[in-house]
């Protein structure tokens, strides 16, 4: 996230840019970019960007898009976080191993979200997606399965949910089942979810900073929340609440990967004007 943003402020510097699609799913630090520039732009605006600098975000893009970019004659500057680029290579190579094998490819992630979009994408959509337990029927518990998260989902949940396939496998093939589960969750998601634990049990009351639309904040807000009944999840400072605050003498702020220092730093000075009245 933070070296796509740096990217983008590198090329505005240059010339205009569009991003496909918002940068961070943060609002307001995709206005502030705004402010600077960039123009934020679907797949069907691509043809109004000829011999134009169009930017693919962290979450990457699947093969198609780069594609029509090429006959367009839109220039692509490709911020893909390598950390995805490297799942996206693994989903690949796994999808063409089962295809031998009579296998599924198993992605555990949020429907719809850009970087699941780029992983179906690699395989053509030929991957089963579950979005939680609730799913996990859709897999044939017969045939070889080789799961993959998202890399911003929680690594508890993806433990969970890898038991739960393992566990009915081996009900149908016994110790024989063919499944692996990779570590695909971002270490810093899956570094930041048990030191959030810690932190959030050490505060009275903790105040979550983070984007509606990220998946990342939703899952790491949940951490808080488990660890501190006294957790608040706010966009900005303007979703802050006096009363979270009464005869409250300790106040923990964290944010997602995609929240900016400098909008953690606005909600920090808020609550210190807030309880100074």
């Amino acid at each position: 996230m933070v070296n796509a943003i740096r990217i983008s402020e590198e090329e505005l510097k240059k010339d205009n840019i569009a991003c496909l699609g918002d940068i961070v799913h943060n609002s307001r630090e995709v206005d502030r970019l705004k402010e600077q520039g960039l123009e934020i732009i679907s797949h069907d605006d691509m043809a109004d960007w000829t011999d134009k600098k169009v930017l693919i975000r962290a979450h990457g893009e699947p093969p198609s898009t780069y594609r029509v970019a090429d006959i367009l004659g839109v220039q692509i500057v490709d911020a893909t976080c390598p950390i995805v680029l490297k799942l996206q290579h693994r989903i690949r190579k796994s999808y063409e191993e089962m295809q031998q094998i009579d296998g599924q490819v198993v992605i555990y992630g949020k429907e719809g979200h850009a970087e699941v979009i780029g992983l179906m994408g690699q395989i053509q959509g030929n991957a089963i997606l579950i979005t939680g337990v609730k799913d996990i029927d859709d897999i044939d518990f017969s045939r070889p399965v080789r799961l993959y998260s998202q890399t911003t989902k929680d690594p508890n949940k993806y433990a969970e949910i890898g038991d739960l396939i393992l566990n009915r496998m081996q009900k149908v093939s016994g110790i024989n089942a063919d499944f692996k589960q990779f570590n695909t969750i971002c270490n810093q998601m899956a570094g930041r979810a048990p030191l959030l634990n810690i932190f959030s049990k050490e505060h009275e009351v903790i105040i979550f900073v983070g984007g509606d639309k990220s998946s990342n904040a939703i899952a790491l807000f949940a951490v808080c929340k488990e660890a501190n009944p006294n957790s608040y999840f706010v966009s900005d400072a303007i979703g802050l609440q006096r009363e979270w605050f009464w005869d409250v003498n300790d106040v923990g702020i964290s944010g997602a990967t995609s929240t900016p220092t400098w909008l953690m730093g606005e909600v920090a000075n808020a609550i210190q004007e807030m309880t100074q009245d």
